[in-house]
């Protein structure tokens, strides 16, 4: 059996992305095409969303399958055959960070829309739909003119 040291698991773990994943290069480019400016991975909102729309107080986060336990979120960790104690904390603890996060930017009057990474592989279209329906009546709102009253 071969036992991997601490260097090595760190340098895998190293290269695991947090941000710029292809579903989130994905969903990006998207609404960059649909004219929908953003910023990304905001560090002033709580949570650094993956995708904020500002001017429509809109974050969006691109969650990872794995790492926020998309099929386990009764038991964060199940899938993990070895060092299963660990990764369960792990796992559940991300969960639980990804309600504080929702939670604190609701409270600050954001959306929060959360996309599981393979949904956004398999029907963009359906994730990008879902973004529109929220963004383009608050877009309609903010770009409105005034209406002048007649004195």
């Amino acid at each position: 059996m071969d036992i991997m040291t601490k260097a090595q698991r760190s340098r895998i773990m190293a290269k695991i992305r947090s941000k710029d994943t292809k579903a989130e290069i994905l969903l990006r480019k998207t609404l960059w095409h649909l004219g929908f400016r953003y910023r990304k991975n905001w560090r002033k909102l709580p949570g650094t969303p993956d995708i904020a729309l500002t001017r429509q107080k809109i974050a969006v986060f691109v969650d990872g399958d794995f790492w926020h336990a998309r099929n386990y979120r009764k038991r964060p960790g199940d899938q993990i055959a070895s060092r299963k104690k660990y990764w369960q904390k792990k796992l559940a603890r991300n969960v639980e960070r990804d309600k504080e996060v929702d939670d604190a930017l609701t409270q600050e009057g954001w959306l929060v829309l959360r996309f599981w990474e393979s949904d956004i592989q398999k029907d963009l279209e359906a994730c990008v739909e879902n973004v529109l329906s929220y963004a383009s009546p608050r877009r309609r709102q903010k770009t409105q003119p005034a209406r002048k009253t007649s004195t």
